[in-house]
Formats: C-alpha cells, sequence, structure tokens
C-alpha cells in the first residue's frame, strides 16, 4: 500500500509530528510518502484557513497522482476533504472523520482537546458535518497564546491532560480525542494518565485509509461523489488541471 499524507499547513515541524505518529501507526509493506502544504498559514483554526488549506492539499494531491492507493489529510478538521474525494479514485480519510469514527466505536459520547479557543466552532460545525453533534459532550481548548506551534505538546502537555480528565468528570465524555496535528502521539503519553480511551487523529486515519484500501472499493461513477464534469478553466496549476481534465 502506497499512501500520501498531506500536511495541510506550511509548518514542517507539525509534519514531522504527523510522520512520527504515522510510522508508530502504519503496517508492515505500507509506504508513506509525506508532503507539506506548498502555500498558506503556519496552522488552521479558522474557516477561512481552511479553506486557503484545502486548496493547498488538493494541489499536493494533484502533483503526487498515480503515485498512492490512498490519501490522508491530516489536519483536524479535515480541510478540502470532501472536494478531494470527488477528485480522486482511491480512499481519500480525514483526520476529523476518522478520529470521530474511532470514538464512536469506543464509547458513547466524546470530548474534543484542541489547541486554542478560536478553533472551538469551526470543530463544533467539523462534527455537525459528520452528524454526530449529539455524541459530542464538549470541545475544551487551550486558552494561551502559543510560544510555536511545534512545541504545543512540550509547553502545554500538563494543561491538556488537566483538560482532558475535566472532560471525563465534568463533561461525560467516555472517549477523549486529542485534536489538530500539532498534538499528534500525545494520545500515546496520554491513555494511562486518562481514565477513559484516548484517541489520535494521525494514527486513526493512517489504520482506516489501510483498511480501506484493503477493502479495494469501487470509484464513484455516479453520486454526489462523481469526479468533477470537465469544463473550461482557468490558472489552475497545470497538475490540478490535468486531474480535471
Amino acid at each position: 500500500m502506497r499512501i500520501l499524507v498531506v500536511n495541510p499547513n506550511i509548518s514542517e515541524s507539525v509534519t514531522e509530528l504527523i510522520l512520527a505518529e504515522a510510522r508508530r501507526s502504519v503496517s508492515p509493506g505500507t509506504t508513506l510518502t509525506m508532503a507539506t502544504a506548498p502555500f498558506g498559514v503556519a496552522y488552521i483554526e479558522t474557516r477561512f484557513e481552511a479553506l486557503v488549506g484545502g486548496y493547498a492539499t488538493a494541489c499536493v494531491v494533484a502533483e503526487h497522482a498515480g503515485q498512492f492507493d490512498g490519501v490522508v489529510v491530516a489536519a483536524f478538521g479535515d480541510p478540502g476533504l470532501a472536494g478531494i474525494k470527488e477528485l480522486c479514485n482511491v480512499p481519500v480519510v480525514g483526520m476529523t472523520e476518522a478520529a470521530l469514527a474511532s470514538a464512536c466505536l469506543l464509547g458513547q459520547r466524546f470530548s474534543i482537546i484542541a489547541i486554542s479557543n478560536r478553533i472551538q466552532a469551526w470543530y463544533r460545525e467539523c462534527v455537525a458535518a459528520n452528524g454526530l453533534s449529539s455524541r459530542l459532550a464538549s470541545v475544551r481548548s487551550l486558552q494561551q497564546p502559543l510560544r510555536d506551534i511545534g512545541s504545543v505538546q512540550e509547553d502545554h502537555a500538563a494543561r491538556l491532560e488537566e483538560l482532558s480528565v475535566q472532560a471525563v468528570r465534568e463533561d461525560g465524555a467516555d472517549v477523549i480525542i486529542v485534536a489538530g496535528a500539532p498534538l499528534a502521539g500525545l494520545a500515546r503519553t496520554l491513555k494511562d494518565r486518562i481514565p477513559v480511551p484516548v484517541v489520535d487523529g494521525v494514527s486513526s486515519a493512517i489504520r482506516h485509509c489501510e483498511s480501506l484500501i484493503a477493502l479495494a472499493p469501487n470509484g464513484a461513477a455516479e453520486g454526489s461523489f462523481a469526479r468533477p464534469p470537465h469544463k473550461p478553466n482557468r490558472g489552475l496549476p497545470p497538475a490540478l488541471a490535468a486531474m480535471l481534465a
């Protein structure tokens, strides 16, 4: 299996965190190709930034066309996911949908632990888009400014653990989702400190993507995820234009 893992933001330090957790999670014989968005922002926490990240991810996917059996969109909130599913005839998995799927298999209600307060509204919308608002116990987040996106775990580990315990004991969470690529791998650290299962988006996405590749589903020839119809376009990167041709 060949999986393309795309970081939709421009932070190479976050790409390294994603890759480290992906390598810990991947099955023997699966090859990972890691890519970072060529343009955009350091980390995504707003709807507009997600719009930019989704387009950047689509451009990366087009550049690697024909070189993968599955794609992972490695940012919580799944920037551009639905559109990229239309573009590709192989499984495309987002961190959010994968983490939510894992959480729903492990418990009834889940809480999301996020890296910023601003990001909460968008995350709630993402949960709603997946039809799971009734199972969301809470979204709790850091409130302090971030020194560096690549050092969030190092700088805020104690507070992230505290928020997770609060979500269990005060909000009734059966499962904790540590959200966002900057927290990739944190679930492994927290799992013995939190009294419920802790889910990581990167490892969930890698494993779910492998499962879908193994199932060898057909690409969508009809329905809402069929490929976009060919039509005149202008100004698109050559690789993306070629995929749409």
